[in-house]
């Protein structure tokens, strides 16, 4: 049998397999005024440059520019995203080097590869009966148990992502006041050495809390990324992946290579598996 069968014969069997699954869309749609995390602004504006109008054919084409922040709604956050004392994951020290106008040269977007990954997801809302109140703190103990009593098993190489219910708030004022994971929720995320977490939340973190321990905002995106070089996904939609009843899916995730930047937008899925009917 030659390689070239062999490899029609697997991709076959991929795409039978495929045939037989749900794909959910994770992604928020983008619109100007959308929900934005208060230091990334602006978010996102799209403005059509050309537009279809009589002229020398009868093709017509339309186009346009679109000017975002690279942490503008569903995003993944690169490892350069973040810093603690000055220094990025690995111990990157941050220097006038590898920092300047044009973005950061090290750790930064263009660096992040094709996610295709076991995902797991914890249901809040299902456990608690709706979603988590405003400015809500998940603790370690809350999520161990909830995932537990869901029968998720958690391992290392995992995309991890927890629906708070806030995804559903997406277009209201008070989305950002949505509940987040408290610092011992990301060191339990750290513990089983998961490769990603995400939330249908604004940043994992809760906007605006000061954690008494390391005495900062946003200590899971230290404990993450900083500590841990584990990324992390913002403003997803899980409630189409909840209805499915999965708590085990293939999470993919493509994020654009965008040279500097600091986070990339993304359209994650998640791939379902169905019974064959």
């Amino acid at each position: 049998m030659t390689d070239q069968s062999v490899t029609a014969r697997g991709a076959a069997a991929l795409l039978e397999q495929l045939g037989n699954a749900r794909v959910v869309d994770l992604e928020q749609p983008r619109f100007t005024g959308m929900p934005m995390f208060p230091a990334n602004n602006p978010n996102y504006t799209f403005m059509l440059h050309r537009r279809h109008e009589e002229g020398l054919e009868s093709r017509t084409s339309a186009a346009g520019m679109i000017m975002t922040a690279d942490h503008a709604g569903t995003h993944v956050d690169a490892l350069c995203h973040q810093a603690e004392n000055m220094q990025m994951f690995g111990g990157v020290p941050v220097t006038a080097a590898n920092q300047g106008p044009g973005g950061v040269s090290t750790l930064s977007a263009e660096t992040l590869p094709p996610i295709i990954r076991r995902g797991v997801l914890i249901d809040l809302v299902a456990a608690r009966g709706g979603r988590l109140p405003a400015q809500y703190l998940v603790e370690r103990d809350e999520l161990a148990d909830i995932a537990d009593r869901q029968a998720v098993t958690v391992r290392p190489g995992d995309v991890l992502l927890i629906r708070t219910g806030w995804g559903a708030a997406w277009e209201d004022q008070d989305y950002i006041t949505g509940g987040g994971m408290a610092r011992s929720a990301g060191e339990w995320a750290a513990e089983h050495e998961v490769y990603a977490v995400g939330a249908d939340n604004m940043s994992w973190d809760l906007p605006g809390y000061v954690d008494p321990i390391l005495g900062h905002t946003l200590p899971n995106h230290t404990l993450l990324l900083v500590r841990a070089g584990i990324l992390i996904f913002e403003n997803l939609i899980l409630d189409d992946l909840a209805a499915t009843g999965a708590r085990e899916f293939v999470f993919v995730s493509l994020p654009l290579k965008l040279v500097g930047a600091t986070g990339s937008p993304t359209r994650p899925v998640a791939i379902v598996a169905q019974e064959t009917p």
